[in-house]
This record gives C-alpha cells, structure tokens and sequence, in this order.
C-alpha cells in the first residue's frame, strides 16, 4: 500500500479568511461558497434547511416556449427594464447559465439599496473579462454559457436586465436560513483571489488526480492495488475493509475491455451489509462512456488515456465492500479481462449526525409516451450531487427528444424546473456547428456524444456548491421530446446523491439492458454533414445543400458513426426552375443514373431510392455528382436517409 500524503492545498485553505462551510459562529462569506467548488471533501455534508430554489425562462403553460420569445424570461417590469430575478435573503446566487447572452447590462441590487453593486455586461459573466469572473469557473464551449461564481446576499437581491428581450435563462440559488452572509462588495482580500486561482487552476486540469482531494476527512489516505483476470460469469472482490473508514478514490484500468455494444462488467460496491448494493451498475455506464466509447473526462469522474476514475468521496459506518462482476452473454464469445484496480481510503469514518453515504442509482427504461424518465425518486434526508445520461431516440431524424425540461420537486414542492435537456447539461443549440454537435467534456458538465445519423446524444453533470439538498423526498426527472413525453427513447442513466438511508430497490442490468442499441435507420441533415468538394462545384447551406456546378463537379459526403453493413440509400431534395441533374456514386461505384429535378414549379421529393452500398469504415461514403443541365446548374440536398436491409 502506498500513503497518499496530504497536498499544500489544505494547508492553505486553514489561513485566516479562507473558512470552512459556514465558518465560524454562521458567518458566510464570498469565499465560503467559492470554496465548495474545489473542496470535494466536503461533499457527503448535510446542508441543514439550504433548499435550491431556481428562475427560469419554462413555459408555465406545459408547451414548449422556453424562452424563444422571452415572455417567461423576466418576472415583472419595471419601467424599461426586466427583473429577472428577486430574491429574499439570506442566501447565494451558485449558477447562472444561458445559451443567448447579449451585450445589454444586468443589474445586481443588494439588501433593497437603489444604487447596483454590481453593474455588469451579460456577455462578460461568462467572457473570462471582468475578475471575478474568470474561466474556467465561468465560460461556454457546447452552446451554454454558464457561471459558478457565487453571489451571497444577506436581506436580498434583486437582479435587472437594461434590454428589451431575453431569452433561455436559469439562475439557481440556495437559501440560506439562520446564516449572516456577507453581501457581495466586489472587493476581494489576497486571501479570496488566491482561492479563486485555486479553484480555476483544479477546474482547468485536464489530468484528475486523487491528491487534488486528499483533504480535511479525506487527508492520510493510502492506496491498496489489485491485478487480476476476470472470466466470464465471474466476479472478484478487490477491496474489503471492516470499520469505519472512508473511499477517497477509485480507479480501475481495464485497459480497452470495457468498451463495445456488451456492458457485461458490472462494478458492485456495498456499505455496512445493506440489503442493496450503493453502487450496482456497468462499468461503461458508471464512468461515463457513451454508447461503447469512453466519453468523460470531467474532473470528478471519467476515464484518461485507459484508466477509469472516480474521487467522490465515499465514507461508511462499519465496512465496504467493492467487486467486479463479469456477467456471462449466450451466443457472444467472451474474452478474459485483465484489470487492475487501485482504493484510496483512510479510516476517517462517516459522521452519522453530518455526512450522507454515497448512493448511485442505475437505471434503463423506454418510458411510456406521456411519462417523464426518473432519474431519482426517494426518500430520507440527503443531497444530490451528480447525474449521468445516455439519451437514444427510438424515432429517427432530428433528435427533438432533447427538447425536454428537467424538473425536481424537494420535501413536496417544485424546486427547479429546467428549459431543456442541454440546457440541464449547462449545454445550447443541439445540431448546431460548433455547438451542442459532438462529445465534450468540461469540469463539471459536458456532452457526451451527439450524432443525428445514430439519433442520439448524451450529458452529465455534477453539483459542488449547488448541490441540491432534501431533508425528507426528492424526485428528480426529465422530459422526453417537445411536449407531453411525445418522443419514444431509450435513456439510461446513473443518478449520484448522498443519503442518511440505504436505497429499498435497484434496476438489474439484464442482459438485453447491457447492450447498446443499434437503430436501422440513419437519417444525415446537411448541418452536419462532412463535405469534400471536387473543383466545378460550389455549395451555399440555405434550404438544405445548395450545390452549384460550373459544367460539371462533385461533392463526397462522409457517412460517419453508422454501423458496417447494407443499405438503401434515399435522398430528399427540392425540385425546379433551377433544378440541375444529379448522379450518385460509391467511390468508383456508380449507384444511380443522371437524375434530373429541373421542373416549371417548385416541387419537393422525399426518400428517393438512388441505390444500395455496402457500408465499411473504408466506404463509409457517397458522392453526388451535379451537371448543368443546360437550364439550370443547382442541386438542393435536404435528407440522406440510409435503411438497412437484412
């Protein structure tokens, strides 16, 4: 075994002026919060009675106008300006987030004084401008702009938009009962600006380490390294521990075993003997991975280069138990696996009065049209801290699914109620370039995969300071599609929070549950479509793909993450005035014969069989060839549509 030594870090966070939790005879001040943010340590900590309360653009109608026109994006008016906010304190702003930021100014009046203390840009919240505000602890990358740098207010805070329009917005904050909070001044000691660095410098680092958190109960920890062969239908226990104590980090390196369409490996740990196991799930699953590929890399969780890591802290009464579980497949032929597994754990064990123990909660549905998909319904006392998402649309096309708002009711009563599904990822704009297009991860939230053709995309998140408390129920949820549940899907998911009680029940990952599933059919929009042009061609993104030939010229289009095999191949596209003739290629392969859609009037075809192929990470690709016509020159793509055939 080897000692983890305890880092600087926590030397430095016991100065004068850097306090934990409430500090000292419930002081709060700016730094308190700001310190939740790299203090992973303190994560199993109650919050007594500090409820997280959220304002947000939702349509209050149940539709699906969640800020397009701005109407629920303010809460009153007054004069010209909006008031997005008013909160009563005392309490702290955590996060506020928005994928349509402006130039317009915000407002932040504190304590009902007339004068702001806080005049700043929208845009520069997230801008990495104007200190405080400084990335990566605010920014954007997948279509969401967001900010965890706290705003504590002591009698309360209103905040105010000098614009005439504003869109997706949600700005969360906790109450703080009881507690004298220290109202922002926008003055920060040596002291303050030396933790914000700390923090951005944890959040920027692209390589996770356990010693970034072997602090306060975590400190002394040592590590036990296990190497062994897992065989299918077997299971080995890699660590045990009997007393009290608590896991700092885990890492299990499997090498590339765990990835593919077979989630056979299960990793299974169990505190103090309960009935059900607190961790019962896939490995891929509990780390992140996306549909077979390793996806995560935040810096709590995920997997670099191949070891998969997680520093959720994760004390217990009495003993833990941890153990892979290799579950046997019919017809599949599965390998042996060699794995190496590595517990970082002292014997600091759980304050019962304080701490919660760490729960996950499995689950897959297809839920019924209508009904939200759960990610966690219970009981008790705790908070939740973290939440995992595979999303798979069961229709094809565009991937209107991730149009559903997250919602969670606390103690009996709504407490937030989300603007979409990316959103809820801190993400925007999905099947936009550049933004919610492709798997990314960030510190604390990311996507973690986006393809049209496959009809699927994913996101996790994980809550530090906002972490959302319930003293006696939480149910936690999320929409499927536009309105009323209207999107068949396929989600899976892995609910993370911390409890005074064991869970009653768990999701069995059956066989057909540990496979990743595989649609038929692929639908390619020209958004994302990856093109290589030839010369004598020209191609403007207006109604789908304008293609301009000069005489004669060709565009390849990739067909990208589609599964090997035989297809039809169907195309939608515009017909008339200036319809050219088009032709349709595998490589060296002719598909179709010379095509024209020059028409006198405007027309439009869907699902136009030009031919088969056979799809190989060597083919996966189609040419079209567009020819003046002598009437016209352009060819307008909208759909390629690939069908497999049996």
């Amino acid at each position: 075994m080897r000692t983890i030594k305890t880092t600087l870090l926590f030397s430095i966070l016991l100065l004068p002026g850097i306090t934990s939790l409430q500090g000292q005879n419930n002081r709060f001040r700016w730094s308190s919060e700001l310190e939740q943010l790299k203090r992973v340590d303190q994560l199993p900590l109650y919050r007594e009675r500090q409820l997280i309360d959220q304002e947000s653009s939702y349509d209050r109608t149940g539709g699906n106008n969640d800020g397009f026109s701005g109407h629920y994006s303010y809460i009153r008016k007054e004069g010209d300006n909006l008031v997005l906010a008013d909160f009563r304190g005392p309490g702290v702003v955590n996060r506020i987030w928005t994928p349509t930021p402006t130039s317009d100014t915000l407002l932040f009046f504190f304590d009902g004084e007339n004068q702001p203390r806080l005049k700043i840009c929208f845009m520069d919240l997230f801008s990495g401008k104007v200190y405080p505000f400084v990335k990566p602890v605010v920014g954007n990358e997948i279509g969401g702009y967001y900010s965890y740098i706290p705003i504590p207010f002591q009698k309360s805070l209103k905040i105010v938009f000098q614009g005439n329009h504003l869109m997706f917005l949600q700005i969360q904050y906790r109450k703080l009962p009881g507690m004298k909070v220290e109202s922002w001044t926008g003055e920060f000691s040596h002291s303050d600006r030396k933790l914000l660095s700390e923090v951005a410098e944890l959040w920027a680092d692209i390589t996770p380490s356990v010693e970034n958190y072997t602090a306060g109960l975590s400190e002394g920890a040592v590590m036990e390294e296990k190497t062994f062969t897992l065989l299918p239908g077997e299971e080995v226990s890699f660590f045990e521990k009997d007393g009290a104590g608590r896991i700092v980090g885990l890492e299990v390196d499997g090498g590339t075993a765990f990835e593919g369409i077979y989630k056979d490996v299960l990793l299974v740990s169990s505190w103090d003997n309960e009935a059900v196991e607190a961790i019962y799930a896939p490995v891929a699953d509990f780390f992140g991975y996306a549909y077979g590929k390793p996806a995560m890399r935040s810096i709590l969780m995920g997997r670099q280069a191949t070891t998969n890591y997680c520093y959720l802290p994760m004390p217990f009464d009495r003993s833990a138990s941890m153990k892979l579980i290799y579950k046997k497949r019919k017809g599949v032929k599965q390998n042996p696996l060699s794995v190496t597994t590595k517990v970082y754990y002292n014997d600091n064990g759980r304050n019962q009065k304080s701490e919660g123990k760490l729960y996950t909660l499995w689950r897959r549905e297809k839920p019924e049209l209508g009904e939200f998909f759960t990610f966690l319904d219970t009981k008790g006392k705790g908070h939740y801290v973290g939440t995992i998402h595979q999303a798979q649309g069961l229709r094809p096309g565009m991937t209107l699914f991730f149009e559903g708002d997250d919602t969670t009711y606390v103690d009996g009563g709504m407490r937030l109620h989300g603007t979409g599904s990316e959103d809820y990822y801190n993400g925007g704009w999905y099947a936009l370039l550049d933004r919610w297009d492709r798997g990314i991860s960030m510190p604390l939230h990311g996507s973690l995969d986006y393809s049209l053709p496959m009809n699927r995309t994913g996101g996790y998140r994980f809550f530090l300071s906002d972490k959302m408390s319930f003293e006696k129920e939480i149910y936690h949820g999320i929409e499927h599609g536009e309105v009323n549940n209207n999107f068949p899907v396929d989600y899976t998911s892995v609910a993370f929070y911390y409890a005074n009680r064991s869970m009653s029940s768990r999701m069995e990952p059956t066989e057909a549950l540990r496979k990743v599933y595989l649609p038929d059919t692929h639908v390619f929009f020209p958004q994302l479509m990856e093109i290589t042009l030839e010369k004598g061609i020209q191609v403007i993104f207006d109604r789908g793909l304008a293609l301009s030939s000069f005489g004669k010229g060709a565009v390849r289009v990739m067909l990208n993450d589609v599964p090997e095999g035989k297809y039809r191949v169907l195309l939608n596209y515009h017909e008339g005035p200036r319809g050219a003739d088009f032709q349709i290629w595998q490589r060296q392969n002719q598909l179709s014969e010379w095509i024209s859609t020059w028409k006198e009037k405007e027309g439009y075809r869907e699902r136009v069989h030009v031919g088969d192929i056979q799809l190989t990470p060597q083919t996966n690709s189609i040419t079209l060839h567009v020819r003046d016509n002598g009437k016209s020159n352009l060819f307008e793509l909208t759909l390629i549509t690939l069908e497999r055939i049996d």
